[in-house]
């Protein structure tokens, strides 16, 4: 993949099996984002193609749902509204959208709040609004750049939490972008470790812990031991 005469990422070749959760990780400029929205269709690919359920993928599409850093509520919206959105534009009936807004604001413990307004809530609701809705639009796979990268950390922990919640109960497939290596060790089945640029796969690391997985793991003998790993996997030598 090109952006002009640079060369982003090469010879990226990596299978995703429904339902699974995958962080990339690896330093700034190693073509994690360049990547991601190739997956999602917004940026074109040079060479190769990128399939999904054998399809080719050859632009933006409702199978993919995507989340920023920044937050992309829209702030005329209550949160309630802001989770409805992309139901509506699918054509649902109120009595169909309702009740998947209010189950989806339940898991991120946002029902109370559903008639708030952006400005009245915190980054981290934000956020919980973000996830809700994304996992509400029900597409096939969810893309994730740094979305916590901006947090704080207890609230980020907070929500690594609440997306393993919507995962389990969903099994959406998603890919995750993270700088975090606790955070990428917490949250995914198989850590893909990029270098570059340009972009490349070093390795792809097995995450071995079950789930569901509590905040205790990341205290444990088994986790810390997994963090070195990934960490000298991180360092270029």
């Amino acid at each position: 993949m090109k952006k002009g005469d640079f060369k982003a990422v090469e010879n990226i070749n990596l299978e995703i099996s429904k339902g699974k959760f995958i962080c990339l990780i690896g330093r700034s400029g190693c073509g994690k984002t360049t990547t991601l929205h190739a997956i999602a269709g917004l940026n074109p690919v040079s060479n190769g193609e990128i399939l999904l359920d054998n399809k080719t993928l050859k632009g933006p599409g409702a199978d993919r749902g995507m989340v920023f850093q920044n937050d992309s509520v829209f702030p005329w919206l209550t949160v309630a509204q802001n989770v409805a959105f992309g139901l509506r534009m699918k054509g649902l009936k109120k009595s169909e959208i309702e009740p998947v807004v209010k189950h989806y604001l339940e898991l991120v413990d946002l029902w109370q709040s559903r008639n708030l307004y952006p400005r009245e809530l915190s980054g981290g609701m934000k956020k919980r609004v973000d996830l809700a809705r994304s996992f509400a639009n029900d597409p096939e796979i969810l893309l994730m750049d740094e979305p916590f990268g901006s947090l704080d950390a207890m609230t980020k922990e907070a929500l690594q939490v609440a997306i393993l919640q919507l995962w389990g109960e969903t099994h959406k497939t998603v890919i995750f972008i993270t700088h975090d290596v606790e955070e990428a060790l917490f949250l995914s089945e198989k850590t893909v470790v990029m270098e570059g640029p340009p972009g490349r796969i070093k390795n792809i690391m097995d995450i071995p812990f079950d789930y569901p997985r509590d905040v205790s793991l990341k205290l444990s003998p088994e986790f810390l031991k997994c963090r070195a790993k990934l960490m000298d996997q991180l360092i270029i030598k």
